[in-house]
């Protein structure tokens, strides 16, 4: 009997991780799966659970055949640099954070878009078989730092409020999308050595886009349109009251901006068919 595929997976019990797990062990894939809580994640046929992390590897039962990157890209760029794996394959996660906070007026953010273009540079240098993914704004876990935000403000306060102004275009993607994604690379040998942009299937505004997730909430809290010069002020009293917590300028500055990217090579090459944004 042959010996099953072996599949490392790192950032397992995120997001993105998550959705990755069934479809791997669907796809015949033994999963050594590395999270600093593996001892709280559920069990699953086919899965093994490690304790530990980038910084704290724990030693491998079988050598992988392919590693996906589910975590923080630099941190996983510094860790295979650092170990490089026999793995055939690499397929690794990273953010269009790095195109769209490249120029941001905050500093944190222009850095954080620095180190992930180092992230990829790193990786490049150090692995043939790598593909290189980018989502925009993720969304359909619960567990994203975006909407889900907006979700819990507007519930705790029944209401939200947006500048008239935040019309900047988005293209919100699944988290399962991605994990098809993912799995298609794996498939299609024409994805190795290239780095993708995958947006979500529909564009929309912001306002459009936060009153669709308003929409979901029972009962569905009102969103107010206000002038820039009211919402800016509305957001130095929540800054100040400790009621809103790590929204800066630049954010505020983005929803009037339109960060949109282009699909068409990721269809091409591996069938990307992202859903249209259904929050």
């Amino acid at each position: 009997m042959p010996a099953m595929k072996t599949a490392l997976l790192l950032g397992g019990s995120g997001q993105i991780g998550q959705a990755l797990l069934p479809r791997l062990v669907s796809d015949g894939w033994q999963v050594l799966a590395v999270s600093r809580r593996a001892a709280q994640m559920p069990q699953m046929p086919g899965v093994e659970w490690l304790q530990g992390s980038l910084q704290q590897m724990p030693t491998l039962p079988h050598p992988p055949e392919v590693i996906f990157s589910c975590g923080p890209l630099d941190a996983f760029s510094l860790w295979y640099a650092q170990n490089a794996q026999p793995a055939v394959r690499v397929i690794a996660f990273g953010s269009t954070s790095l195109k769209v906070k490249q120029d941001s007026t905050d500093a944190a953010e222009r850095e954080m878009a620095a180190r992930l273009a180092q992230a990829e540079t790193r990786l490049i240098e150090a692995c043939a078989g790598l593909t290189l993914l980018r989502p925009t704004l993720v969304y359909g876990s619960g567990m994203d730092k975006s909407l889900t935000r907006i979700v819990q403000l507007a519930t705790r306060h029944g209401r939200f409020a947006l500048p008239r102004t935040a019309l900047g275009l988005r293209q919100p993607v699944h988290v399962e999308d991605l994990a098809d994604a993912a799995m298609a690379c794996l498939h299609h040998e024409r994805s190795i050595g290239r780095s993708y942009d995958l947006p979500g299937g529909e564009t929309l505004d912001y306002i459009d886009m936060v009153r669709r997730v308003l929409a979901n909430i029972d009962p569905a809290p009102r969103l107010h349109l206000v002038p820039l010069p009211v919402f800016s002020a509305l957001l130095w009293l929540a800054r100040t009251s400790g009621k809103v917590n790590g929204f800066n300028n630049a954010m505020l500055a983005r929803m009037q901006q339109d960060l949109v990217f282009d699909s068409q090579p990721a269809r091409e090459d591996f069938g990307y068919a992202p859903r249209a944004f259904r929050p």
